[in-house]
């Protein structure tokens, strides 16, 4: 079993912690630090807390804390951009972790939860903008050309920083970037939204699970994979104790070109965690699956990744589905410089 399969086994079916041996341990520990996950494994161990090993509990303990403070700081920022975006005249959705903190789903247990990431309509990006600066926000893109790159091509603004806090938001007007050869219906997402507290909103369970799915297996190089795909693992339980929710996640799937990216991220998180989804959303698995899955188990016993051609491949994959050909040469030159004129000796 490899240090990684340890961590998947340990969220998956927390009795197995049980049996581990003190090299076990140590390396889901490792493994679960590096991958942002062992505060929701110290929240499955909850149960049999008694019967682990005491150096185990402290570590999980100490995980168990720093989780909380996440929790508390997320929260903060949701209050603090709630109250900056009060008369902004459009809906504020919350997504990722801070959707799943506010909203109270299981999810969030033990969930690691950083930058506020929310969506708001294209054409209410200026007033959510002005908003954010008048409350202390700053633009963290000082560059020129990031700053075009962003508001131009990508499915989000720059990334702004509060001046005090440090708190960092991503204001998402879709959840692909527009150069992304698929095109997720945004308007469809905003009407999908359901209230939660402070006049702030949160993406229907489809489109929730959707946004996540497309996050793990299109927009990215699947950094993050296991807690991403634990994401998913959750999602999907959770919802699917709703009558009909396959059939109305198929469609929402249609509806905004995300069904290869659902299948692959469901494909995965059944591998990863056994979930449990009907076998016509999933399909058969490809190279890139087996691509991510060598990336997913490629942690060694001290947290480093060691499945280096993987990482590489779905890196360029990466980019390759986010941008045209041409485009993304330009921009892969132009960091190459940029990273070149910042190597040389002042």
């Amino acid at each position: 079993m490899t240090p990684a399969a340890i961590l998947h086994r340990a969220l998956a079916d927390p009795e197995s912690m049980r049996a581990l041996s003190a090299d076990d341990w140590n390396a889901l520990v490792r493994v679960g630090r590096a991958e942002r996950l062992l505060g929701t494994v110290a929240e499955r161990a909850v149960p049999l807390w008694e019967a682990l090993p005491a150096g185990a509990r402290t570590c999980l303990t100490e995980e168990r804390d720093i989780t909380r403070g996440d929790h508390l700081a997320a929260q903060w920022e949701i209050d603090r951009a709630a109250l900056a975006l009060r008369n902004v005249g459009c809906p504020v959705i919350l997504m990722k972790g801070s959707a799943y903190l506010h909203a109270g789903l299981p999810v969030a247990r033990g969930r690691r939860i950083g930058d506020l990431d929310i969506l708001v309509p294209r054409a209410a990006l200026p007033a959510v903008e002005a908003a954010l600066l008048a409350h202390g926000w700053l633009q963290a893109k000082e560059n020129a050309y990031d700053d075009h790159y962003y508001r131009t091509w990508m499915h989000e603004l720059p990334p702004m920083v509060h001046k005090e806090r440090g708190g960092v938001i991503d204001v998402h007007h879709t959840i692909l970037p527009l150069t992304a050869r698929l095109k997720p219906d945004a308007d469809a997402l905003i009407e999908s939204r359901v209230a939660v507290a402070d006049g702030l909103f949160v993406l229907g369970p489809a489109e929730m699970l959707l946004h996540s799915a497309a996050h793990v297996a299109y927009d990215g190089e699947f950094e993050g994979g296991a807690r991403n795909l634990w994401d998913i693992h959750c999602l999907a339980t959770d919802f699917a104790r709703t009558e009909g929710f396959w059939d109305v996640l198929t469609a929402a799937a249609e509806r905004h070109q995300l069904r290869t990216p659902l299948s692959r991220a469901l494909r995965l998180a059944r591998q990863l965690y056994g979930t449990e989804v009907p076998d016509t959303l999933v399909g058969g698995m490809d190279i890139v699956d087996r691509l991510a899955l060598r990336k997913l188990h490629g942690r060694d016993r001290f947290g480093h990744q060691g499945a280096k051609l993987s990482d590489r491949l779905l890196y360029i994959r990466g980019h390759w589905l986010r941008m045209p050909p041409l485009m993304l040469a330009q921009h892969l030159t132009r960091k190459a410089l940029r990273r070149k004129e910042r190597a040389q000796p002042v």
